[in-house]
């Protein structure tokens, strides 16, 4: 196994979990309606959790409006059931035909919440890129150790690696932000 190899397993790693941030930082409700919300909600179906977008068409006709239309009209009460249990503090309204979320204001102890959440989320990711270098400087190390690589390659190689969590912990610090801002600006 070369270094380059270890650096492209390594950011292979590091890009991951910035998809999971990523993705968690979309689930947090602000007070705009997202499809993302909801999304990927498990819901009771025959007695198999499945993702809430395969079973209906999820939309947003309006800026605090979300709109969840199942296919299996028979479903409803399970996805009700889902969004009660889930900790987006909403309450749905079921007409018979679709389910509608109406997004509220955020109160200002709620967007303190959210902020601690927030941040929780960018630690964790930071945490998993650190163990990602962790992992990858033993392996570079062991190479050395196993005169596989030589020590020049061995400090190049860290370097590379640091070089990576540079960056994707710059890409982090970013979504922190950007979530942080689309917080506090409702």
């Amino acid at each position: 196994m070369a270094v380059k190899e270890v650096l492209r397993e390594t950011e292979a790693k590091m890009k991951k979990t910035i998809e999971v941030v990523n993705r968690e930082f979309t689930s947090i409700r602000t007070s705009r309606a997202s499809t993302t919300l909801v999304d990927n909600m498990k819901i009771e179906y025959y007695g198999t959790p499945t993702p809430l977008k395969q079973l209906a068409t999820i939309s947003t006709p309006e800026p605090k409006l979300l709109v969840i239309n199942p296919w299996d009209k028979s479903s409803m009460g399970e996805i009700e059931k889902a969004i009660l249990k889930s900790d987006l503090g909403i309450n749905p309204t079921n007409d018979g035909k679709v389910i509608r979320l109406g997004i509220p204001q955020l109160t200002e102890e709620r967007r303190n919440e959210l902020g601690k959440v927030v941040h929780r989320i960018a630690e964790d990711g930071k945490v998993s890129l650190r163990s990602i270098r962790h992992m990858a400087n033993d392996k570079i190390k062991k190479m050395q150790d196993d005169s596989q690589i030589s020590k020049d390659e061995s400090f190049w190689g860290k370097d590379d690696v640091q070089k990576l969590i540079d960056k994707y912990t710059k890409e982090i610090d970013d979504l922190f932000e950007h979530k942080e801002k689309e917080i506090k600006a409702v």
